[in-house]
């Protein structure tokens, strides 16, 4: 950790040397993720309930949601450019280096600008927590709280994944992006609003209900099992066979570069 926090305020320096940009950037990255938020409100205001979820519970869903992809992504996205430190053969220094490749990958890119989103989801989550109507208890705390470290874990590994697809490609797969920036977007309102089949490979493939779904059923009190709100914890064990790969990938590996 000691090595990472350098790493973290090297990027930090060489992003505020350009202090303007760098929060332009932040700016930017609200701006966008502000538009999930609009479509929310609209939406609300013409339907009032979706499959039975106020505003609030949904607000509350997405904030969670945004704010776990935000994390991983600004910790983890050196991972999305994984083709690319193949094709330049970057990765056969990694390779040279007496460090994890994991953790040289993850210290190749810390995206700041991903702030902007935070800021906005914590927004996000700070008016679903108003409008839910739910009665907080240490219990629901616990578990709100749990779910954006979990959820951040879990979409870390999609990005994992993605990296170790590029292994035996070469180029990252587009369809990988529907399970890390496309679940950003699904993943804004329950899994059942999608119907029972959606629902069941967000549990049992990728577990992303797990971190959504269930815990917002014993938040809003849909159901008074503890088990539920716990369930997430179960999420980061997806980083097993998502590891598994990427091991696999390395031992596949030869050079692309000269």
């Amino acid at each position: 950790m000691k090595l990472y926090f350098k790493f973290f305020l090297m990027h930090l320096k060489s992003r505020m040397a350009y202090k303007k940009s760098f929060f332009f950037s932040i700016l930017g990255r609200f701006l966008t993720s502000f538009t999930t938020f609009l479509t929310i409100v609209f939406l609300f205001d013409r339907f009032h309930v979706v499959k039975g979820y106020t505003m609030g519970e949904v607000l509350l869903t997405s904030g969670v949601t945004l704010m776990s992809f935000a994390l991983a992504e600004m910790f983890f996205r050196g991972f999305d450019s994984m083709q690319f430190i193949i094709k330049d053969a970057s990765f056969d220094r990694l390779l040279l280096r007496p460090r994890s490749l994991i953790f040289q990958v993850m210290c190749q890119m810390i995206e700041f600008g991903r702030i902007g989103i935070i800021i906005q989801s914590a927004i996000m989550l700070a008016i679903g927590i108003s409008l839910s109507g739910v009665t907080w208890t240490i219990q629901r705390v616990f578990v709100l709280i749990l779910m954006i470290p979990t959820g951040s874990l879990l979409f870390s590994s999609l990005f994992l994944l993605h990296a170790a697809v590029c292994f035996f490609t070469l180029e990252g797969l587009e369809f990988v992006n529907i399970l890390t920036y496309g679940a950003r977007e699904y993943g804004s309102y329950p899994f059942d609003v999608y119907g029972n089949a959606l629902l069941k490979i967000c549990t049992y493939i990728i577990p992303y209900a797990l971190t959504q779904y269930y815990p917002l059923q014993y938040l809003i009190g849909r159901t008074d099992s503890i088990w539920y709100g716990l369930v997430s914890l179960a999420a980061p064990l997806f980083f097993v066979p998502t590891y598994a790969l990427w091991r696999l990938g390395v031992r596949k590996y030869k050079s692309a570069g000269s």
